[in-house]
């Protein structure tokens, strides 16, 4: 069975009941009977390679997901072939929940390395709201993250200077990373190139490229060929006067 084009896997690799994102202290536990039910609601799993694309604006999909491993993003493309990235997909990120609720994709969703996505069947969606009302508050909980997610980020776009926004955004990121244990060695790791930079903050390549030398020389980030390695989370935050995340514990689907 294929779906958006890629393999899936229909015996699944990570059950429900074992999901190592569940032993983050960022995620809530589950009650028995709320767990009972995600897991009939899952599907699967479905593995995508690096620079995949997941979701397509204007599509319809008939599954839900949720990252259980990788990073992505979501952006908009203008008829010209200019992209907007709009926000970064880590795991314990839901995807898809804007087309199950408008009909189609507003945006697109691509992979910014090989991921593995927990699958969940759409049109059982309302079952989880009729029946189970603590998930049912996880989910607009979630979209309501996004939002203010979004207002976070329009903000710097549209108030913070190109080295503040650069900042912010990696801060932002690599805090992220951080509450779903992608800093195994120490020091996030972001696999984005300075184009994706580019494409999130709304500057030019090479505004971009001296933008990020600045953080070089101040020893706040490494760049290399695969990626961002950030040296100092509350060095870039103080730059960016970004007070950080404060969400406490989040809900998990």
């Amino acid at each position: 069975m294929t779906e958006q084009g890629f393999a899936t896997d229909t015996v699944r690799q990570v059950s429900c009941e074992k999901c190592p994102l569940r032993l983050l202290p960022t995620f809530r536990a589950f009650e028995n009977d709320e767990l009972a039910f995600v897991s009939s609601f899952k599907r699967g799993e479905l593995s995508v390679d690096k620079g995949a694309t997941l979701l397509s604006e204007g599509s319809n999909s008939a599954h839900l997901y949720t990252v259980l491993a990788g990073w992505g993003f979501r952006y908009k493309l203008l008829e010209d072939g200019r992209r907007q990235i709009l926000n970064y997909v880590l795991p314990g990120d839901m995807i898809g929940l804007q087309g199950s609720l408008m009909g189609e994709m507003q945006h697109s969703v691509e992979a910014l390395s090989p991921m593995l996505l927990c699958m969940f069947e759409r049109d059982r969606l309302m079952e989880l709201y009729r029946g189970y009302p603590g998930l049912a508050y996880d989910i607009t909980w979630i979209a309501s993250r996004e939002e203010r997610m979004l207002d976070e980020n329009l903000l710097s776009v549209g108030r913070r200077s190109a080295l503040e926004r650069a900042a912010y955004l990696l801060a932002f990121i690599a805090s992220r990373a951080q509450k779903v244990g992608m800093d195994g060695t120490g020091k996030v790791e972001i696999p984005i190139t300075q184009q994706h930079v580019a494409d999130t903050l709304g500057l030019s390549l090479v505004h971009t490229n001296k933008t990020i030398r600045k953080l070089i020389d101040r020893k706040l980030v490494q760049w290399r060929d695969g990626g961002c390695k950030v040296l100092d989370i509350k060095g870039l935050m103080a730059l960016a006067n970004w007070s950080g995340l404060d969400e406490g514990v989040r809900p998990l689907l």
